[in-house]
């Protein structure tokens, strides 16, 4: 491993130094460290697992399109992200491009939305447990036996309590073991999904051409197929987010202006590719495309029909270890995010939760903060059937609107002519504009589609009431209205770089003290 003491190392703690704040956090993670963060974040088995049943449900075989969809789009964002990580390594990806490319007021709302969307993004992961355990074995099935009413919302929240206290351990204990656990766990993903796609492949009985099956899905929609497609591009856009946490630990990271935009555009490639393949071979193998337990279990009914009890529940482990790293992954993410903005004097309590552990060296506190408040939303819905798509789908709407206030600014830079990428590595020259232009786009048309209040996708079941259908809508209005009120009239009359955490004059690179002084 490098000496932290080297020139190189010296030279991204410059970058750091060039917001204004001093090196805290221990810049251990080598390139596949960087990775694995981010592909555990988007997690191949875990998105696929956990929404397939939905995407079934409301699209049939033909939904597969919306993967292909989905990654065009977040791969143009994807772009724009590597692009800013090659010259902004720094912790808080999001939040601190937003107030870098925007003013602090964008900054703050783009942190106060991520922040707030990787809480949800933890209890919607952790709740993956609930699809998988009790398909290996009844045992798990703590509450009832899964056909009352509220017997699996209420077990899902259960397991997921367990989760989501092991990531908050684990994270309280420093980034060496996060890393470690979690580059263990990308590992066992990645092999357990080649693996999963040769013996699909295998055991396939139709030809790819299963993909053009709607399964009659468009009848009743006022879009017809369409209607229903979008709907059900819901579960590929839950998987393909997060990417930017590989930016997120720059400061944990070694030569993170080279490893960081590399790793961004791996981990979605890989994702696309893998996950593309686990679910066109899963239509390709599957008995039956009528089975009622497609709409109902999902994969983990392929994997158990077409593998058999051994395999599958073999199979099926390692879907619960890609859960874990993911959820691991996302509480890390909230957890410097949450720090980076309180360095700032950004949050309540800002002093406290900037604060680093001096035997963990990473920030407690917010951890532990995260944690609870993941819980306390697990056991608000803890009696909603609809729980799974109904805080899934809040966490993604809130992910792609904070996007929207990156590259949003980015495109508004660029076409002031203020946008300047890194002098070396990464950068998209004159394909910068129009791949700028379609992430802004696509984020608009994505959000939008995600937010709508239809009752599919917040409301299918009963009972059926107003606010539940507009349960997307008031929640995020709440949380951007309120959120955004309480920064205009309280926080932003305190925001400054905390002394403790502000980097020394010297420290701070001649252009970005002229930078500053502008």
């Amino acid at each position: 491993m490098p000496d932290p003491s080297s020139a190189a190392a010296r030279d991204d703690d410059a970058a750091v130094a060039a917001f204004g704040y001093r090196s805290e956090l221990t810049r251990t993670l080598g390139g596949f460290h960087t990775f694995a963060a981010g592909i555990s974040y988007i997690s191949i088995l875990t998105g696929t697992f956990q929404l397939f049943y939905f995407g079934y449900a409301s699209g049939g075989p033909a939904y597969w399109w919306s993967w292909p969809l989905v990654f065009a789009g977040q791969f143009m964002v994807a772009l724009c992200f590597a692009e800013l990580a090659a010259r902004h390594p720094v912790a808080g990806s999001i939040y601190n491009w937003a107030k870098r490319l925007g003013n602090p007021h964008i900054g703050w709302f783009a942190g106060w939305m991520m922040l707030v969307a990787s809480v949800v993004s933890i209890a919607a992961v952790a709740l993956a447990y609930q699809l998988t355990l009790p398909q290996i074995s009844a045992v798990f099935q703590f509450v009832g036996d899964g056909t009352g009413t509220h017997d699996i919302a209420t077990n899902a929240v259960l397991l997921a309590t367990v989760l989501i206290l092991f990531t908050t351990v684990v994270n309280a204990f420093g980034v060496r073991l996060m890393a470690r656990i979690n580059t263990a766990g990308v590992f066992l993903e990645l092999v357990a999904t080649v693996v999963l796609i040769v013996l699909l492949a295998v055991h396939a009985v139709r030809g790819p051409q299963v993909v053009l099956d709607t399964a009659g899905t468009g009848g009743g929609q006022p879009y017809g197929y369409l209607g229903a497609f979008l709907i059900a591009s819901l579960a590929s856009a839950y998987v393909m987010y997060g990417f930017d946490t590989a930016a997120s630990l720059g400061e944990e990271s070694l030569d993170p202006a080279s490893n960081a935009p590399r790793a961004i555009l791996r981990a979605l490639l890989a994702s696309f590719v893998l996950g593309g393949l686990v679910l066109l071979l899963a239509l390709m193998s599957v008995g039956s495309l009528r089975a009622e337990e497609l709409s109902t279990q999902g994969l983990q009914y392929v994997v158990l029909s077409v593998l058999g009890s051994t395999a599958g529940k073999a199979m099926l482990w390692c879907v619960l270890i890609a859960v874990t790293v993911c959820a691991l992954a996302v509480h890390t993410a909230a957890t410097r995010l949450a720090f980076a903005m309180a360095r700032d004097n950004n949050l309540p309590g800002a002093r406290r939760l900037a604060k680093v552990s001096p035997r963990f060296g990473t920030p407690v506190l917010p951890t532990v903060i995260i944690g609870v408040l993941a819980l306390a939303i697990l056991l608000v819905n803890i009696r909603q059937p609809q729980i799974f798509t109904v805080v899934t789908s809040i966490g993604i709407v809130m992910v792609y609107l904070a996007y929207l206030m990156v590259t949003g600014p980015l495109l508004v830079a660029r076409l002031r002519g203020h946008w300047r990428p890194a002098g070396t590595g990464f950068s998209l020259g004159r394909w910068g504009l129009p791949v700028n232009i379609a992430a802004v786009g696509w984020g608009t048309f994505m959000m939008i589609n995600l937010i709508w209040p239809r009752a599919a996708v917040y409301n299918a079941t009963a009972p059926h009431h107003w606010y539940l259908r507009w349960g997307a809508v008031l929640f995020v209005a709440v949380i951007a209205g309120g959120g955004f009120a309480y920064y205009w009239l309280v926080q932003r009359h305190r925001t400054g770089i905390l002394a403790e955490h502000a980097a020394a004059p010297r420290e701070v690179p001649e252009e970005a003290r002229h930078r500053r002084k502008a």
